[in-house]
């Protein structure tokens, strides 16, 4: 649904961090500025309103901003629900799938798979499930950049550098304190702030930090952190909306794993991490960064990688000039891995990338109905398609971000099928009349023997061939002594099949165009369908199936081909395989799957041909195989027959 009001949903519970509301006051805003109608629903939040200070994070001016109560939620029709949460629990994620498409940012709960769309912004730990995307870039980003990770720090030797330690909104671990105090008083080992002239130090960082807003009304040491921190020298600052567009003054960041961490990378800032707990360790180790460690501990190590301790009483603190070169490269290694390294103009914005989604989700299994999506394993994520496996009937569906970039005309038969296939379809016209021949013999063999046919012959028999492109499964009809009708999206191929092959032919998409009525005026029009390669392109097979079923008469054949994702290429490599599916293959049909499917839409299957055999996609002796048809060549051949891996095949079933 495009152009639908979206929700989004934050966390905001303790120990959440303020990251993922800040980012998504930050996203709701940015969205109503494109025009889109957004609105903000906070779990638990009283009244549903935010404090004014912590709207500030957002810089929302003076527009409120629609925060939204369980109340009110079902009174729209949402294009799509975002969800920011952290640690979806598998209630809440039901719940909000039923409502609406449903896509999750940087998920880490046992849910994620269970997403319509995920998207990364933060890189997540290694084991995970991959996104759809993984994009840092897609951060709030600072505007201002330094040169390089390695520009002198703000003028060289003997200048105010300075430093700035941001542990976020909230600030779980209450990191903010030790952090700043061991950089500001390195030669401290006593806790306190009176320290003799000796243990001043000496051209090293001047130290800023920023005290977290969202501590839930439980730091009671807030006035005695801020007292403690300006005794020492540090510059106390509450809040973090100028933070971003500052960021680039700063010479070194430390903060977590987090939003600050990325837009620090962006800057080219060079950034140090202490992790408040294990979690946020992992995540920093898999990203790259170089982390001081976790807590308290990572807090006292601070001083002994960025300063050199003095040697003698004349000498004060001086820069570890080694390690800030290596955090450098280290950084820079980060920013080029994400996409953060070059200098090309700010990227791509959260909103902008959200406001051109158009999700296509099916809200049930598109063959057999089964609702909860959420039950449905996902096989594979690509940047604008998910794909999942119903769990009651087991096919294979695909949910797609954007329309397929596909367009059923001239060029799809010309140069899209060269591509394939090495041949324009037109050039490949006789092969394709060969094999309308032998299908021609499978449906003639059905028909035979249909209880409630009198007569075996074919002679006058309707045949409706959907997707029929330039007609040579009709040319084959027609010399079969079949009446044959074809449907067709492509203008130039209905042109085609009605002048050059003069057979009937309609341009439309089955089953939304009108098609002539049984002369005999019963509600039984077809002897015979078919859809040879076309009914992996039905976003909705399901009702095709049944208006298929509607058009032929009691023993009337159905007959159509498809894509197997269970041949070789599917078996050795799913994932691949999936991915070099046409973007407008709706559905990956399994020969083992089908009767049970066709079953419920009122068939019978009658015979499955397994086709597409290509023993050069083996593993291990494929490529030795390639161009060949020598002995082994032609075992391989037969094993694959034997054991169906061939990569498409053709299924022959009759009205129930």
């Amino acid at each position: 649904m495009r152009g639908g009001p979206i929700l989004v949903v934050p966390a905001f519970e303790k120990r959440r961090g303020g990251g993922h509301l800040v980012r998504s006051l930050v996203l709701v805003r940015s969205l109503r500025l494109l025009g889109r109608e957004a609105y903000l629903h906070i779990p638990g939040l009283e009244n549903g309103a935010l404090p004014g200070d912590v709207l500030g994070l957002a810089d929302t001016g003076k527009e409120p901003l629609p925060i939204l109560d369980a109340e009110t939620l079902n009174a729209k029709s949402w294009a799509f629900i975002v969800l920011d949460r952290f640690r979806t629990s598998r209630e809440e994620l039901i719940r909000w799938s039923q409502t609406a498409p449903v896509i999750g940012i940087d998920e880490g709960g046992p849910c994620r798979g269970g997403f319509d769309f995920l998207m990364d912004l933060l890189p997540g730990p290694p084991g995970v499930s991959l996104p759809n995307i993984l994009s840092p870039r897609l951060l709030p980003l600072p505007k201002n950049r330094r040169t390089s990770f390695h520009a002198p720090r703000n003028g060289g030797p003997g200048a105010g550098r300075k430093i700035l330690v941001s542990f976020g909104a909230e600030d779980p671990a209450r990191l903010t304190v030790p952090v700043s105090l061991a950089l500001a008083l390195p030669g401290n080992t006593r806790g306190d702030t009176t320290l003799s002239e000796m243990e001043v130090p000496q051209d090293i960082f001047a130290v800023t930090a920023i005290l977290g807003m969202l501590n839930h009304g439980k730091d009671t040491n807030a006035t005695g952190s801020r007292e403690k921190l300006m005794a020492a020298g540090v510059r106390v600052m509450e809040g973090v909306e100028e933070l971003r567009e500052h960021i680039a003054e700063y010479a070194l960041v430390i903060t977590h794993f987090g939003l600050t961490a990325f837009e620090s990378l962006y800057a080219k800032v060079p950034v140090l991490l202490v992790s408040p707990g294990a979690y946020h360790e992992k995540l920093a180790k898999n990203a790259g960064f170089i982390s001081a460690g976790i807590g308290n501990q990572g807090a006292c190590r601070i001083p002994r990688l960025i300063y050199q301790k003095p040697s003698g009483r004349a000498a004060g603190y001086t820069l570890n000039e080694a390690f800030f070169a290596s955090l450098g490269d280290r950084c820079e290694k980060i920013a080029e891995r994400y996409g953060l390294a070059g200098n090309e103009a700010s990227p791509q914005s959260l909103g902008v990338f959200l406001e051109t989604l158009s999700l296509m989700v099916s809200p049930s299994c598109p063959v057999c109905g089964e609702e909860q999506r959420v039950n449905h394993p996902v096989l594979a994520r690509f940047p604008t398609r998910t794909y999942r496996r119903c769990s009651r009937c087991g096919m294979v569906y695909m949910l797609r971000s954007s329309p397929p970039p596909i367009a059923y005309e001239r060029d799809y038969f010309f140069d899209f099928y060269k591509k394939q296939y090495g041949k324009t379809y037109l050039e490949d016209f006789p092969n394709l009349i060969q094999t309308g021949n032998s299908r021609l013999q499978c449906i003639k063999a059905l028909l035979s023997q249909s209880e409630t046919t009198e007569d075996a012959g074919t002679s006058g028999r309707r045949l409706l061939d959907i997707g029929c492109a330039y007609g040579p499964f009709l040319v084959a009809a027609e010399k079969a002594g079949f009446s044959p009708t074809g449907i067709e999206a492509a203008e130039d191929a209905v042109r085609y099949v009605q002048e050059e092959l003069v057979i009937p032919c309609f341009r439309g998409l089955f089953p939304d165009t009108p098609l002539p009525a049984d002369p005999g005026g019963e509600g039984f029009d077809f002897d015979v369908v078919s859809l040879w390669y076309v009914i992996e392109h039905f976003e909705d097979p399901q009702r095709v199936l049944r208006e298929i079923g509607k058009r032929l008469k009691p023993g009337g054949v159905l007959a159509f081909s498809t894509p197997s994702f269970s041949g070789i290429s599917g078996r050795v490599a799913p994932v691949r395989f999936l991915d070099k599916s046409p973007p407008d293959h709706w559905t990956i049909w399994e020969p083992r799957r089908v009767n049970s499917i066709l079953k419920l839409c009122g068939f019978t299957v009658k015979k499955i041909v397994v086709t597409g055999h290509h023993p050069e996609r083996f593993p291990l002796v494929g490529k030795s195989l390639a161009g060949k048809r020598g002995p082994i060549y032609q075992f391989f051949w037969w094993i694959s027959r034997v054991f169906r891996l061939g990569d498409t095949f053709e299924i022959y079933a009759v009205k129930s």
